[in-house]
């Protein structure tokens, strides 16, 4: 018997919700960067911000990192080698 749990379908750019449960939270930050991520956003982003913009973008998502996945995670999961 297989008993692990299907996960939840994602959620639609209307459901994203935040502060109102962890499960609701982890969810929409899933979907919400999920669309930060797509190309034609970032396209068109990523000309407009400022040196210290994309400088304290990096930290944040470089400490972000370093604090919550191991050396092993960050190499499987992010630099996927």
């Amino acid at each position: 018997m297989n008993t692990r749990k299907t996960p939840p379908a994602p959620l639609k750019a209307g459901e994203l919700c935040f502060g109102l449960n962890r499960e609701t939270d982890e969810r929409s930050l899933e979907a919400f960067l999920h669309r930060f991520a797509e190309p034609a956003f970032l396209r068109a982003l990523i000309p407009r911000l400022e040196e210290e913009e994309i400088t304290t973008l990096l930290d944040f998502l470089s400490r972000l990192m370093h604090r919550h996945c191991s050396e092993k995670e960050y190499h499987r999961l992010f630099l996927k080698d």
